[in-house]
């Protein structure tokens, strides 16, 4: 059984939206400090800029990973602009629950690149939480490697 990608429909993204929404307003509680409700707003904001046409979204390659007729996780990707730098970006990968530990996100990832370098895409970024241990051994895996780095740190109200 082998991994495959297929384009993403409408239907398919609405359904998805939503715990996308919910677990990168959850990342911002988790790792930014920010209140759930502030979170929650600022991740529908990004996520529904970055897609206004949603699946139809021009540059945006939404694309789900199946195995056979069964779907497994999902990558979003977005095309370099016209102008300026010429890298296209991860905005997410995600294998569902049921289906992580068989290298999928791996796969979704070669297979991403093949389509990005059929269009003259040389590179690929993408940022990741310096938590995220186990998604940072995947990408160093697989060539990628920090080309700048966001440190914060909490200050103490009391102190």
């Amino acid at each position: 059984m082998e991994l495959t990608l297929t384009p993403m429909t409408a239907p398919e993204l609405a359904r998805l939206l939503g715990p996308l929404e919910q677990g990168y307003a959850d990342d911002l509680v988790a790792h930014r400090g920010m209140s759930p409700e502030a979170a929650r707003e600022r991740s529908v904001d990004q996520i529904r800029e970055s897609l206004p046409a949603g699946a139809a979204t021009e540059g945006a390659l939404l694309r789900l990973g199946r195995v056979d007729d069964t779907e497994v996780g999902w990558i979003w990707v977005t095309l370099p602009a016209a102008t300026g730098p010429r890298q296209a970006w991860i905005h997410n990968i995600e294998v569902h629950p049921e289906h992580q530990g068989h290298g999928y996100a791996r796969r979704m990832i070669q297979l991403i690149e093949v389509e990005l370098a059929h269009l003259g895409v040389p590179e690929l970024g993408l940022n990741v939480f310096g938590t995220n241990t186990v998604a940072i051994g995947l990408y160093r895996s697989l060539g990628f490697e920090v080309t700048s780095q966001q440190m914060a740190k909490r200050i103490d109200r009391a102190g």
